[in-house]
This record gives C-alpha cells, structure tokens and sequence, in this order.
C-alpha cells in the first residue's frame, strides 16, 4: 500500500474515532455526570487537533509532491521540446477521438 494511501487509511481512522467518542459525549451529557463529560470533551480535543495536524501534514505533502511533478515536467520540456509536443499531440487525438465519438 502506498504512502498515501496508508494516510488516508490512518485519517479515516482518526476521523472514525472522533465521531465515537462525539457519540460517547452526547451519551454521556444526558446520562453521566459532569466529570466524565469533561474528560470526554477533552480527549475529543485532542484528538481533533491530531486530526486537523495530520490533515495539515498530508496537505504540505500532495502540495510538495505536485510542485516536484511540475519542476520534473518543466525539466523534461526544457530538455526535449520536440518529445513534448508530441506526446501533447498524441494526448489531444486520442482525447479528440474520445469526444468524438459520443
């Protein structure tokens, strides 16, 4: 599995929690007593604000990896322009073939 893929399992996760344990409150606002609400609230906190750090982390990364893909394809038309154009050529046919045939 990829790394982004483990991610998005991880954050999911997270997220999955956070809606259990806003369950558990809502439980325990109306059945408990106030100590353990609190303590719920807290621990819900906590993990909304690794949720949001990690939702943060993953954003910087896609950020990062989709500025290295630009610099690695301005790099390449840089290097071999005639290459490019073709394969930009080839792209539009086939995208031109596709839409034509609806």
């Amino acid at each position: 599995m990829s790394e982004t893929a483990q991610a998005k399992e991880k954050l999911a996760a997270d997220f999955r929690a956070v809606m259990d344990d806003i369950d558990a409150l809502m439980t325990a606002t109306t059945n408990k007593a106030d100590g353990e609400a609190r303590a719920l609230r807290a621990r819900i906190q906590d993990q909304l604000a690794g949720a949001k750090e990690k939702l943060l982390d993953a954003q910087h990364e896609a950020v990062q990896r989709a500025k290295d893909a630009a610099a690695a394809t301005d790099d390449y038309v840089h290097a071999k322009p005639w290459q490019a154009i073709g394969v930009a050529a080839a792209v539009g046919l086939a995208l031109g073939v596709l839409i034509g045939r609806r």
